[in-house]
C-alpha cells in the first residue's frame, strides 16, 4: 500500500473538527463601514439609507428600520427594551444572514392579478393522487392535501367506475394503483384548497364515467363544494381572472358529448389524440387484479356514500354535469397542429404530452406561442414515466404553457425547478407570464424561443459562505472522520443561450465555509430565467455528498446581500442551512 494511500486512511484520524462562528464577509465589513460612516454602530437612520441604497428597498422608512433594528436586538441580546444605539457589526451580520428578515424573494403577492387566467402560469399537479410509482403505489388524498399545502393549483384526479360500476374510484385506470373514494378526495381538497393560497383551484378531471355516474359525480361536487364551485352560466367566451375567481372551484374535463365520441373511437379501434395514455402504453386490458382490488374498496366507498346521500338527500337536483364544467377540455382529434391553429370562439383547454409538446415547439413553436395567448396548455409527463419522474419544464413555459402537470412526489431536480418558479409572486401558485408571451411585437410577430436575441441584464452573484450543517446534520453524516469539504455550484436554467454552470472552488474541513466568489451571467430572456443552486460534498472515493438546494426565479431575486434558505430533496425546508449570497444586474 502507497504512503498517500496508508495516509488517507488512517491519517485522518488526526484531523481536527474545526467549528468556528463565521465572520463577516469583506463586503459585509465594507457596507457597515460605509454606511455607519467608520462608527460602531449603525443608526436607524443610517441603516434605513442602507437598505434603500444597497439592498434596493425603495420606500423602507426609519420607521421600519428601527422595527427591524428592534427585533435583531431583542434575538440577539434577549433584551425586552431596546436601549441600543444602534446595530454593531456583529448585530449588522446577524441580520443579514436571518433568512426570514432578509430574504431573496419578495414574501407578498405583487403581480397583476386581474387579467385572464391564461395570462399565468398555474402550479399543476398530474395524478395527484398517487403517493409513489404509476403503477403500484397506493392512491390517497394526503398527497393532494400536501400538494394544497405547498400551494399547487392544479389538481389531477381519475374517475372510473368501481368494479360494481355503481360508484366512483379514483385511481390511476388498469394499473394495480389501489383506489381511493371520490368523495374523500374532494372533502380534502375543499378543507385544504385555500391553506396556502387564497387564488382558484382547478380540478382536472379525467373522466372514464358513464353518464349515470357522470350524473352522481354533479351531485357531488356540488353538495361538497357548494358556493365555491364557478361554473359560468354560458360557454365563456374569455376565462376569468384569479382575482375575481378567489377562494372558488373550478372543474376542467371534457364536456360528456365529447367523453361519448371518444368511447365511440375507441369501440371503432380508433385512439383520440393527446390523452394522457398511460394505459395505452402499458395495459391494453385491465388486470385481473383491478377488480378484485375494486371490491376490497367498494365497503369502504359504501361507507362513505352513505353519508353523502345523507346530506344530500334534502338539497334540490343539481345542475348536469355538464354545465358544471368551468373550463372546457379539448383533444387534438385532427392532430397537434390542427388543434393549435383552428380558431375559436369558446376558449379551452388542449392537454399533451412532454413529447408532443417537444414535436409542436420544434415544428410550430408560434403556433404554440399563439395559441396560449387565448387558451390553456397543459402538459404532462409521457407514459414511461413508471417511477414519476418529471419533464424539464423550460420548453413549456418557454412557449407559453400554463400547467405544466408535474408528479409532485417524483423529487429530482426538475421538481425543484418547478418548486423554483412558483417561489415567485408570493408563492400563491400564480405567476403572471411575461408581456412578451401574451403580445406581438412591432411588426406583429410572436415570441420565438429559437430566436437570439440580445443580452437584456447580466447578473452578477457573490457566494460568500454558508452555515448550519452542523446543526441539521450528525457529524459523521458527510464523512466519518473529518468536517465536510463543501462547494456550491451556480446554473442557470432558461432558453438555450442563457444556460450556464459555475462552481466555486472546494473549502475543505469546515463546517461553514466561507467561498467569497463571484460570477456573471448575460441573460437574454431574464423573465423566465431561474437561479439554480446546489450545495455538495466532495469525496473523493464515491459520489459526492447532497447537501442542499434552492432555486430561485431571477426575475424576482432581491438585490443586494441576502440570506438564502436551503432545501432537502424533497424540497422541504432545511432549519438552519442558508448560504449568504449577494445579487446585483449590471
Amino acid at each position: 500500500m502507497g504512503s498517500y494511500n496508508y495516509y488517507k486512511m488512517f491519517g485522518c484520524f488526526n484531523r481536527k473538527f474545526k467549528i468556528s462562528e463565521s465572520e463577516p464577509p469583506p463586503d459585509v465589513m465594507n457596507a457597515f463601514r460605509r454606511y455607519s460612516e467608520g462608527g460602531a454602530h449603525m443608526s436607524a437612520d443610517q441603516f434605513a439609507r442602507f437598505l434603500v441604497e444597497y439592498q434596493g428597498e425603495e420606500g423602507c422608512t426609519v420607521a421600519d428600520a428601527d422595527r427591524i433594528m428592534h427585533e435583531v436586538i431583542q434575538r440577539r441580546h434577549h433584551l425586552t427594551k431596546y436601549t441600543r444605539r444602534g446595530l454593531s457589526l456583529e448585530d449588522f451580520f446577524y441580520y443579514l444572514f436571518q433568512d426570514d428578515l432578509n430574504p431573496p424573494l419578495p414574501s407578498q403577492v405583487h403581480h397583476d392579478m386581474t387579467a385572464p387566467l391564461q395570462h399565468y402560469f398555474i402550479y399543476t399537479g398530474h395524478n395527484s393522487y398517487l403517493t409513489g410509482n404509476q403503477l403500484s403505489s397506493d392512491c390517497s388524498e394526503i398527497p393532494i392535501i400536501k400538494a394544497l399545502e405547498r400551494g399547487v393549483r392544479g389538481i389531477e384526479l381519475d374517475l372510473w367506475p368501481n368494479s360494481a360500476k355503481d360508484n366512483v374510484h379514483v385511481l390511476h385506470g388498469r394499473t394495480l394503483t389501489t383506489p381511493v373514494t371520490l368523495y374523500k378526495c374532494l372533502k380534502s381538497i375543499k378543507e385544504h384548497a385555500f391553506v396556502k393560497s387564497p387564488y382558484p383551484v382547478i380540478i382536472t378531471l379525467e373522466d372514464h364515467l358513464t353518464p349515470d355516474l357522470q350524473a352522481k359525480v354533479a351531485e357531488m361536487v356540488t353538495q361538497v363544494f357548494g358556493d365555491m364551485l364557478y361554473y359560468p352560466e354560458a360557454v365563456s367566451l374569455e376565462f376569468p381572472s384569479p382575482e375575481a375567481l378567489k377562494h372558488r372551484i373550478i372543474l376542467s374535463t371534457k364536456p360528456p358529448k365529447e367523453y361519448l365520441e371518444t368511447k365511440q373511437n375507441k369501440e371503432d379501434g380508433v385512439s383520440p389524440l393527446g390523452k394522457d395514455s398511460f394505459e395505452e402504453e402499458f395495459f391494453k386490458k385491465e388486470t385481473p387484479t383491478q377488480s378484485e382490488t375494486d371490491a376490497k374498496y367498494d365497503s369502504d366507498l359504501d361507507d362513505e356514500d352513505g353519508d353523502f346521500q345523507n346530506q344530500k338527500a334534502s338539497q334540490q337536483a343539481p345542475p348536469e354535469y355538464k354545465r358544471l364544467i368551468g373550463i372546457h377540455a379539448c383533444k387534438a382529434k385532427h392532430g397537434v397542429r390542427h388543434a393549435l391553429v383552428t380558431a375559436s370562439d369558446k376558449v379551452k383547454r388542449l392537454s399533451l404530452n412532454e413529447q408532443e409538446l417537444e414535436k409542436a415547439a420544434a415544428s410550430c413553436g408560434t403556433d404554440v406561442v399563439r395559441f396560449t395567448q387565448r387558451n390553456i396548455l397543459r402538459v404532462f409527463p409521457k407514459g414511461t414515466r413508471v417511477t414519476s419522474s418529471n419533464f424539464h419544464p423550460m420548453m413549456g413555459w418557454t412557449h407559453g404553457a400554463q400547467m405544466l402537470a408535474f408528479n409532485m412526489q417524483g423529487y429530482g431536480k426538475c421538481l425543484w425547478m418547478m418548486h423554483g418558479m412558483f417561489r415567485a409572486n408570493g408563492g400563491c401558485g400564480y405567476v403572471k407570464k411575461p408581456d412578451f408571451l401574451m403580445n406581438r411585437g412591432p411588426y406583429n410577430e410572436l415570441f420565438d424561443p429559437k430566436r437570439p436575441v440580445v443580452v437584456r441584464k447580466t447578473l452578477k452573484v457573490s457566494v460568500y459562505l454558508g452555515d448550519g450543517w452542523r446543526l441539521d446534520f450528525s457529524h459523521t453524516h458527510f464523512d466519518s472522520f473529518s468536517p465536510p469539504d463543501f462547494y456550491t455550484k451556480v446554473h442557470i436554467i432558461g432558453v438555450p443561450a442563457d444556460e450556464a454552470k459555475k462552481k466555486t472552488r472546494i473549502i475543505e474541513d469546515d463546517w461553514g465555509p466561507i467561498w467569497d466568489e463571484a460570477f456573471t451571467f448575460p441573460l437574454t430572456v431574464p423573465d423566465l430565467a431561474l437561479l439554480r443552486i446546489e450545495i455538495r460534498e466532495h469525496d473523493m472515493s464515491e459520489k459526492d455528498d447532497f447537501g442542499g438546494q434552492t432555486c430561485l426565479p431571477v426575475s424576482e431575486l432581491r438585490p443586494g446581500i441576502r440570506a438564502v434558505p436551503i432545501y432537502d430533496k424533497k424540497g422541504e425546508k432545511l432549519r438552519s442551512v442558508r448560504l449568504l449570497m449577494r445579487f446585483q444586474f449590471i
